[in-house]
């Protein structure tokens, strides 16, 4: 996936929003960006064919994004939580 050039958010006041749902994750929506952005690797959800991104945050930590892709330049993150990483 080439690097997005707009992420969709939902109003963080928005209990239901993406914002807070990565957040029950204990990540930020930079978190989410930056592994869009920078993705270590890619692969499709087995439960509910949406693509995913995995990669690290600037922390360090090794996530998932679940997203759906708008269009060719937007995505729209879903959910994103922390995973092992990929053994070597």
């Amino acid at each position: 996936m080439a690097a997005p050039l707009h992420v969709i958010w939902d109003d963080e006041d928005d209990p239901e929003g993406n914002v807070q749902h990565v957040a029950e994750h204990g990540l930020t929506t930079a978190d989410v960006a930056h592994v869009l952005a920078l993705p270590a690797g890619q692969s499709v959800s087995s439960s509910t064919g949406r693509p995913m991104a995995f990669g690290y945050t600037p922390s360090g930590e090794y996530i998932v994004v679940v997203f759906e892709q708008v269009d060719a330049d937007t995505v729209y993150p879903v959910t994103a939580y922390e995973v092992p990483e990929p053994r070597q």
